[in-house]
């Protein structure tokens, strides 16, 4: 079991075993090495998403494997950008999974990404990412009225 950090404040740093088991468990993964598979893919992905100083921000409060594998990947800058769901099927798609099981991955990878970036950043990555994004981060997705 683990505490909530404070509201407004990042996660203190965690090493990538506290993340991975963080992960692990809750992903529910058998395994710490599913866990860790899971974790890169899902960073990978997101790396090819995020540009700018937030892309910065957020490696620098990862541990550094995670940072690693996040900044592995180009990001991409084709003209559109994919929104929440076009991004678990892009993934779903790399990994041979299905969309119902990346969603699952995404969301216990992100959800731990979103405590490590504490919500200032989080608001910040948001606000650069197509919709869909905040509910994969444990969100609420706030729609503007027209």
């Amino acid at each position: 079991m683990y505490t909530q950090p404070e509201t407004g404040r990042p996660a203190p740093g965690m090493t990538f075993d506290q993340m991975l088991e963080r992960v692990r468990y809750e992903g529910a993964y058998p395994t710490r090495e599913r866990a860790e598979e899971v974790v890169r893919a899902v960073l990978a992905a997101l790396g090819r998403q995020l540009t700018g100083d937030e892309r910065v921000e957020l490696a620098a409060r990862l541990p550094v494997e995670a940072a690693l594998a996040f900044t592995a990947e180009i990001p991409c800058n084709h003209g559109e950008r994919l929104t929440g769901w076009g991004f678990v099927k892009d993934l779903a798609a790399r990994t041979g999974g299905t969309a119902a099981t990346t969603r699952w991955d995404t969301g216990a990878v992100l959800n731990t990404v979103a405590q490590l970036a504490g919500p200032e950043l989080l608001t910040r990555v948001l606000a650069q990412l197509p919709s869909g994004y905040a509910l994969l981060f444990g969100r609420a997705e706030l729609t503007r009225a027209a």
